[in-house]
C-alpha cells in the first residue's frame, strides 16, 4: 500500500485559477473556451477513440488529461529518474512520451507523460536523475503528439513498464484491475477537480 502525501507534490502543470473540467462521456469533443482544461480519470469515453489502435474496444480513460497550449512545460511531481522515453507513432497514440520512476514511501511508482513535443526526449538517458519541480517535457502539437489537440496525458502505474508505453485507455471489462494497477493521478496532482 502506497502512503501518498497527496497535497505535498509539485504540480505537473501550473494551472491557472480558471480552467474547465471536461465531460467526455458523450464521446464528443468540442473545443473549450478555456485555455486550460482537464479530462477526468476513470471516465468512459465511447466513440472518442476511433483509430485502429483502439479497435479492441478500449474506451475507459485511466489517466488525467490536461489541455494546455503547445509548449506548456510539464514538471516532475517528485524526485526520481527517467525510466523510459521514446516515440509511439501510431495514429491516436501518445507520440513522444517520457516515463519517470519514483520511490514513494518505499513503493516504486512510475509516471507517464504523453503527447509531448520532440524536444522532450532530446538528451534524455535512462536513469537520468530528475528533481521535484524540474521541467522535464513540453506539450506537443498534433504532428508529433499522436494527432490530438495539445494536451498532457499524465498517468501513474504500480506496474513496471516494459517499454515507453502503458495503456492510457482500457476495455471497460478490465476496469477493476486497471484501477488497481494505474491509480488515480490526483493522488499526486491534488484536488484539481
Amino acid at each position: 500500500m502506497v502512503n501518498w502525501q497527496t497535497e505535498s507534490y509539485h504540480p505537473v502543470v501550473n494551472l491557472p485559477e480558471e480552467y474547465e473540467v471536461r465531460d467526455f462521456t458523450t464521446g464528443k469533443y468540442e473545443p473549450s473556451e478555456f485555455e486550460y482544461e482537464i479530462g477526468r480519470y476513470d471516465e468512459l469515453r465511447p466513440g472518442m477513440y476511433s483509430t485502429d489502435l483502439f479497435s479492441d474496444g478500449r474506451f475507459l480513460h485511466i489517466g488525467i488529461d490536461i489541455g494546455a497550449p503547445i509548449g506548456t512545460p510539464c514538471m516532475a511531481f517528485e524526485d526520481g529518474e527517467i525510466s523510459h522515453f521514446g516515440y509511439n507513432p501510431a495514429d491516436g497514440d501518445y507520440g513522444y512520451v517520457i516515463i519517470t520512476k519514483h520511490d514513494i514511501d518505499g513503493t516504486t511508482v512510475w509516471a507517464l507523460y504523453g503527447h509531448l513535443d520532440s524536444a522532450s526526449v532530446r538528451g534524455k538517458t535512462v536513469g537520468q536523475k530528475i528533481r521535484r519541480g524540474e521541467t522535464i517535457c513540453w506539450i506537443g502539437d498534433r504532428h508529433e503528439n499522436g494527432g490530438w489537440d495539445p494536451h498532457l496525458h499524465f498517468q501513474l502505474s504500480l506496474i513496471e513498464p516494459i517499454t515507453h508505453d502503458m495503456p492510457g485507455v482500457v476495455n471497460p471489462k478490465d476496469r477493476e484491475e486497471a484501477l488497481q494497477n494505474y491509480p488515480d493521478p490526483r493522488l499526486v496532482m491534488g484536488t484539481i477537480y
